[in-house]
Formats: structure tokens, sequence, C-alpha cells
């Protein structure tokens, strides 16, 4: 069994059941897990801010930094090894506050807001979730089951 980190910015795709994808210490970030069980296809994106127009050279080099560039690519890479859309179950956690005491940047909440933005745009239901809060996380998606288990500071872990 391989274990597969996704790091800050980055994203990961398989289609090995032997893999499972994980990222750690999400804070503001938000994980997103995508997985089509028929294909047995998985990709896990951990992006930092909402919105690439801040750091369009950034988002060039590195589109899993911003929710607008990483979640289509996302997508599309798990199409190209055969998943469908119509298949895919999608779970994602992150979104504290975490830094932001005084909420005056609200980096957490913005994110959150822009990824339903753009599933909301592109006819995508989210099917598990744990976002908010100031806590953080680790997600990890199980190429093999489609599952997704977040685990909190406090031990806790929860399947979405």
């Amino acid at each position: 069994m391989a274990k597969i980190i996704v790091g800050i910015s980055d994203l990961r795709i398989s289609g090995n059941v032997e893999d499972t994808l994980i990222t750690y210490a999400l804070g503001s970030c938000i994980a997103i897990a995508v997985y089509d069980p028929r294909v047995k296809v998985g990709g896990l994106l951990h992006f930092m801010l909402p919105d690439s127009k801040i750091e369009s050279n950034k988002a060039k080099a590195t589109p899993g930094m911003f929710a607008d560039t990483g979640i289509p690519l996302l997508f599309k890479s798990c199409y190209r090894l055969g998943a469908q859309k119509k298949y895919m179950i999608i779970k994602i956690a992150g979104g504290a506050d975490i830094l932001d005491s005084a909420n005056y940047f609200r980096i957490g909440q913005r994110n959150i807001i822009t990824l339903k933005k753009i599933f909301w745009k592109n006819n995508v239901l989210i099917n598990g979730e744990d976002t908010g809060g100031k806590i953080n996380r680790t997600v990890s998606l199980d190429i093999s089951t489609g599952k997704v288990i977040v685990k909190k500071p406090s031990r806790v872990l929860l399947e979405l």
C-alpha cells in the first residue's frame, strides 16, 4: 500500500487501488477529495487561496494553490484516467479560521464560499463536508474504497 502525500498547493490523482492520498495540516486551506467508484479513480487537492487573480504568474506555475485553477485541474486530471463527473463522489474538509483570531481576512470562509460557487456553476454536489471552525485537519482518500477520513487534533476520526 502506497501513501502519496499531497502538499500545500498540490494535487495528486490515482487509479491504483494500492494508493492512499493524504494531506496534512489543513488550516484555512481546503482539501477536495473526488472519487469515481466505477473505475476506482480518485484525486485530492489541497488549495490555499480562493482566487488566482491576485497572483496570475503563481497560478500558472502552481495551479493547485488556488480554487479557481486547482479545481478544474483536479477534475480534468481524473477524467484523463477514465472518471466521469456524473459518477464522482465529492468530499471537502478544511476552511478553518486558525491564524485569523480577529476574523479580519476570513481566508477559510472565503475558500469555502469560492469552492461552493465553482461547484454550483458546474452542477457539482458535495457528498460529505467537514469545514470551518478553528481546528486543523488531516485528510486521506483510500483509492480502493473511496473512503475519506478526516483526522482532527483531538484524535477524532471522521469518515465523510
